[in-house]
């Protein structure tokens, strides 16, 4: 029975189910018996909102960052295709580790940023933030990556995987399937092989 029903003794009034409103007195064990079907909807609700919580609790982890603390930050790969971004098959990755300076809030941090990145504003949310634990036997060499303000990179193909005819409504185009640099084999798109040439003759040199 739906929550609307229990509390009024008929259906919600829409386009599939019209009815004439009557002038109706809910008395004695009428009362009674909707006063105990709110109360059970009431439980049922709590029990739903809880299991939600439990839910959401167990993916979420809580982020504690102090100054001093080395942090990675995190980046998103993209290419782009003539006019276009695309970055959605892109998987996210994190460059760094960089000291933490200061805290700005309970949410965010200020982080010192190499000169290469000074056009990017070094105060980030900590969802952005990955935290570094110190280890000797690190060895790590930063990379420099050329940053947008969205913290977004470009990444060029390193070689192309395969090649294939695809049929479209008017014509038959080549394409390729392209590896990016620096990022893994599931990453590979296919793009179109007169773009590709134009844009990275390099791989075609062959």
């Amino acid at each position: 029975m739906a929550s609307y029903e229990a509390l009024y003794r008929r259906k919600c009034q829409s386009p599939l189910y019209w009815t004439e409103l009557s002038k109706r007195t809910i008395i004695g064990p009428d009362l009674v018996d909707i006063t105990r079907k709110i109360d059970l909807i009431k439980q049922k609700l709590l029990i739903v909102e809880s299991r939600q919580k439990s839910y959401a609790d167990f993916y979420q982890t809580t982020l504690e960052f102090d100054v001093g603390d080395h942090v990675f930050l995190k980046v998103s790969p993209l290419t782009s295709i003539g006019r276009s971004i695309k970055a959605k098959m892109l998987t996210l990755r994190f460059i760094g580790p960089y000291e933490i300076l200061e805290r700005i809030g309970p949410v965010a941090c200020r982080i010192a940023l190499p000169s290469y990145l000074s056009n990017i504003h070094n105060a980030f949310h900590m969802s952005q933030l990955k935290k570094y634990h110190p280890d000797p036997s690190h060895i790590i060499e930063p990379e420099e990556v050329e940053l947008y303000e969205n913290l977004t990179y470009k990444v060029k193909p390193e070689w192309i995987l395969d090649v294939r005819d695809k049929q479209t409504r008017n014509k038959t185009i080549k394409v390729v399937k392209a590896f990016w640099k620096g990022l893994s084999l599931s990453d590979a798109t296919w793009e179109i092989e007169e773009w590709i040439q134009c844009e990275y003759p390099y791989l075609f040199s062959w």
